[in-house]
């Protein structure tokens, strides 16, 4: 059954275990909405927390939550991904550290979590008016990818989409213009993908956004014969900012539902935008479970 609404997926979460997050820099109150709301559901077993030593703990919850202290961001972080390695904890969460403290934790030789040859940003948004889930890609962590890293972002989402019951997931290589050009870059790249896709999934492009997503301009287009066009689960995006701008977009102007989660490291990383409110970052876990145990 193919899951297509954060509701369905919450259902058929129901009843597995709960998670054990590891949370860098327990300070910050959206996070610990969060963790409370999974605390009360069952969406979460119990947590770790790095942070100041004074870091308030909800009384009703001090037999789940256990607090390291931590005196910088950089040692929150690297406390947290300690944790995780030490397997007393199944998903990082950023809490109140840097972005790039929290990242540089993640990916340290040694001492981190990496496990692909590249840490990926996949937004999931249910948008009203479409008819599932869809995913975005990278809009978080890789500024400028190559076609390599295009497909290590494209392999890394496949478990994700699998958990949502879609086993051939369709990709939709977003540029400009569906016309191949040496000189706009993506469309290059989209059109290797599409000639030698990554194991498991269907990849075609160069598309326009509104073939990707739209049958209309599909059939306008002629290109509905295509089993990607219109009909695309995930965008790949040729940069961080067509990634961030049109994720954002969805946001503000189509309302959309929205979870963000890193792939590519041993366990499932969150990493919110600091404008993420506690209900983001509750469906951020819910992502995490999905991959864990669906």
């Amino acid at each position: 059954m193919v899951i297509r609404s954060f509701a369905a997926l919450e259902g058929a979460l129901a009843g597995c275990t709960g998670l054990r997050p590891a949370i860098a820099g327990a300070g910050d109150a959206g996070v610990m909405q969060a963790l409370v709301a999974g605390l009360e559901t069952g969406l979460v077993q119990d947590a770790v927390l790095t942070g100041a030593a004074d870091t308030p703990i909800p009384a009703e919850w001090r037999d789940r939550l256990r607090l390291l202290p931590a005196e910088t961001p950089t040692e929150a972080a690297t406390l947290a991904v300690a944790e995780v390695r030490a397997g007393r904890a199944d998903v990082l969460v950023k809490g109140q550290v840097d972005s790039a403290a929290y990242l540089r934790a993640v990916v340290a030789r040694g001492t981190g979590l990496r496990a692909s040859g590249i840490l990926s940003n996949l937004t999931l948004a249910e948008i009203p008016g479409m008819d599932r889930l869809i995913g975005a890609t990278d809009n978080g962590i890789v500024p400028l990818p190559d076609l390599a890293q295009k497909r290590a972002m494209i392999a890394n989402a496949v478990p994700l989409f699998h958990a949502l019951g879609v086993q051939r997931p369709r990709v939709a290589a977003i540029a400009a213009s569906e016309k191949v050009s040496a000189g706009q870059p993506a469309t290059l790249d989209a059109r290797a993908l599409a000639l030698d896709p990554p194991a498991g999934v269907l990849v075609a492009g160069p598309f326009g956004y509104d073939v990707a997503l739209s049958p209309a301009a599909a059939r306008a287009k002629g290109l509905l014969d295509c089993p990607v066009a219109g009909r695309a689960d995930l965008i790949l995006f040729p940069s961080i900012e067509a990634g961030n701008a049109t994720v954002k977009a969805w946001k503000l102007h189509a309302q959309a539902r929205t979870a963000s989660i890193v792939l590519g490291a041993r366990v499932p990383v969150l990493l919110n935008s600091r404008s993420d409110g506690p209900e983001a970052r509750r469906l951020g876990l819910i992502l995490a479970a999905a991959l864990l145990r669906l």
